[in-house]
């Protein structure tokens, strides 16, 4: 993400954001990310998986929330638990 100015042929970018991950995949879900590439919904694996995790979040909101919930509760149990 970056945010930048143009003056004539001059463009400067100000402020950049990277953030590379990592993954491990085995074959089947490279094959997926690989489909996803050949068809021309993505440009890279990196890409393509970036898709996916959006999608899981559109369709999985409800239980992306009650997860969300069950930890915060785990949180606070541990914030009433022995201290070491």
């Amino acid at each position: 993400m970056s945010w930048g100015a143009r003056a004539g042929e001059t463009d400067e970018l100000f402020t950049t954001y990277s953030a590379p991950a990592m993954t491990r995949l085995r074959q089947p879900e490279r094959q997926v990310l690989d489909t996803l590439v050949d068809a021309g919904v993505a440009r890279s694996r990196s890409e393509a998986l970036a898709w996916c995790v959006r999608l899981v979040g559109q369709h999985a909101d409800q239980w992306l929330g009650q997860l969300r919930e069950a930890m915060g509760a785990v949180d606070e149990l541990r914030k009433q638990g022995p201290t070491r």
